[in-house]
């Protein structure tokens, strides 16, 4: 190797980026399961998807509650033992909730799999809601909700979800304190009964695999009565609000506004979608967008801001966030017009949309680092209901996306006047 002489350059959009398949395995009950066998430490990931978000559930907070409760008490062990189990292996079981699914997964050495994987077992077959767990979670609850509904971001994010889809729509029925005093032990354990024991999952599995890791699985999962996903969500109408301008006063002594401006827009299978994410990341996606590079840099009206589209399964949309002081929260609702204006007007330079493609095509290759990175690009894809090419073709759009096309779309997409305003203060 000559020293004096530096390596070649590549730009990233020149990068041949692959993702690496997964093994498909299904338990003797049908049950899906999804394996990325990969990386060099003995750690591992499992994750298990359960259709049972809050769009399932007749009253609000009941799905969240269910999920929360199931790691606070079997018939076997209390909330403490359960800690202690995963504790005493150097293992870590999370739960979430979202709008169509609920999960729990399980971060673990790969040697210690088969305890990991018995003591989540016993969780989900065998949860018990203890009344006492419960009002602690009503408790605790409660109080972090008051705390969050004088912060206005807070408010912002709840408020902008209920004009978009309707207050009664799943992607914007937010919990009140109200409807957390009402959830009681026979609520969750219908819902667990229905979405847990005998609802629908898939599993996902990442990292060191140990060689019996599907028969692990199939032992402890392949004989309860779960479902393989085969059906589609159904769908609920969307109930958006005919007023498009909001300013709500939230806190008598804020110095800043929370600001969200928002559109409906079509979710990943429409054809638009992949290279809206391209015109998205110039428009606001990232740290040198011209939101970032207008509103933060040259203006100074706020710290930061961004644009994204929504990560929904059925209904998405596009949407700016940020904060700003009181004085200057309108002009910078007009700024970020402005940007969008320029976007329909003049098409966008090779040299600018050349440094996006490079900073997506990065960006990309930092999520390929390691199992966990790629089974989540592989979740993302399989519970979305999209194709194996998913992947190729959305890099594809990166790569190809034309000025005319960015400029088509945004001629398309960003009009003012299908933007909601909010302003939270």
């Amino acid at each position: 190797m000559n020293r004096k002489i530096a390596p070649p350059i590549v730009d990233a959009v020149n990068f041949n980026l692959q993702l690496k398949p997964y093994q498909y395995f299904t338990l003797e009950n049908g049950i899906p399961v999804y394996c990325i066998d990969a990386g060099e430490q003995e750690v591992l990931q499992i994750e298990w998807i359960f259709y049972a978000g809050n769009w399932f559930e007749q009253q609000q907070g009941v799905a969240a509650a269910t999920n929360f409760m199931l790691k606070n008490g079997t018939s076997k062990k209390n909330a403490y033992e359960l800690n202690e189990a995963f504790d005493y292996y150097g293992s870590y079981c999370s739960r979430s909730c979202y709008n169509e699914t609920a999960s729990v997964s399980l971060h673990c050495l790969s040697r210690h799999a088969e305890k990991g994987v018995s003591i989540i077992a016993e969780m989900i077959s065998d949860s018990v809601f203890p009344e006492k767990e419960l009002e602690i979670f009503k408790q605790n609850s409660k109080q972090r909700l008051q705390v969050n509904q004088k912060k206005c971001e807070f408010v912002a994010g709840r408020k902008i979800d209920g004009l978009l889809y309707g207050e009664k729509h799943p992607y914007a029925a937010y919990t009140s304190e109200t409807e957390i005093d009402a959830l009681d032990v026979a609520l969750l354990k219908t819902f667990y009964q229905q979405y847990y024991l005998q609802g629908s999952c898939v599993i996902f599995v990442a990292g060191k695999l140990p060689a019996q890791i599907i028969g692990l699985l199939n032992a402890h999962f392949g004989k309860m009565p779960l479902q393989k996903p085969g059906y589609l969500l159904s769908p609920v109408p969307v109930n958006p609000s005919p007023e498009k301008k909001w300013r709500i006063k939230n806190d008598e002594q804020a110095v800043q506004g929370a600001i969200r401006m928002a559109s409906s827009f079509p979710n990943r299978h429409h054809p638009d979608f992949k290279k809206a994410v391209v015109l998205n990341n110039i428009f606001g996606g990232y740290f040198g967008s011209r939101l970032m590079s207008n509103i933060r840099e040259e203006k100074g009206y706020t710290y930061g801001i961004y644009s994204y589209l929504q990560n929904h399964i059925q209904e998405s949309a596009w949407m700016i966030s940020t904060e700003a002081g009181l004085a200057y929260c309108e002009p910078l609702i007009e700024e970020v017009y402005k940007e969008m204006k320029l976007l329909r007007e003049t098409p966008v330079s090779s040299n600018e949309l050349k440094l996006v493609q490079n900073y997506m095509m990065g960006s990309l290759l930092g999520d390929l680092d390691g199992p966990f990175h790629i089974i989540a690009k592989w979740k993302n894809i399989i519970l979305n209901g999209l194709g194996e090419d998913y992947f190729y073709s959305s890099v594809d759009a990166i790569k190809n996306s034309k000025p005319e096309e960015l400029q088509a779309l945004a001629q398309k997409y960003l009009q003012p006047e299908n933007f909601y305003e909010l302003i939270v203060y």
